[in-house]
């Protein structure tokens, strides 16, 4: 039973030494993602939808719930925004070629209409990222016009 005892003691203090260190945080600025913006020129709905729903995990900056003070869980979330944004960043979204830039659009339009994206677990705790049926379809409409630019871009050079 001591053992026990000073293996939880060990732990509690480890636990909370850990809480003076974590990861680096993803504060960049949202002005980041103006060549998006510029580019694909989505409504404003689809703006609010991508602000709320996307650029936390898929762009520089990120809104860092209460719990991001806690460790591990801050790591864990770190961990969420950096694979995140190397699946897509959108504050890069300037130093892609034009067939990436079509490409991702068509994984975003078709992550979002199978509801895979925005995750289950962002969404357990961003209630606001929930995507209703007419969001999704903005959104999926959005991308799908934007899309076609690109395409066309492409087949112009």
């Amino acid at each position: 039973m001591k053992i026990l005892k000073r293996i939880g003691w060990v732990l509690l203090i480890a636990l909370v030494i850990a809480q003076f260190f974590g990861p680096e945080k993803n504060e960049g600025d949202l002005t980041s993602i103006s060549v998006l913006i510029a580019e694909t020129n989505p409504s404003a709905e689809v703006h609010t939808i991508l602000k709320e729903s996307c650029f936390d995990c898929h762009s520089d900056k990120t809104r860092y719930p209460w719990y991001n003070s806690i460790t591990p869980l801050n790591y864990w979330l770190a961990d969420h925004v950096k694979v995140g944004k190397k699946k897509l960043n959108f504050s890069k979204w300037g130093d892609y070629t034009l067939k990436r830039k079509e490409h991702k659009l068509e994984e975003v339009y078709e992550l979002v209409e199978e509801g895979e994206m925005p995750l289950d677990s962002y969404t357990w705790t961003h209630t606001e990222a929930r995507l209703s049926q007419a969001q999704i379809d903005a959104v999926v409409n959005w991308a799908k016009e934007a899309q076609a630019k690109y395409k066309q871009q492409m087949q112009a050079e």
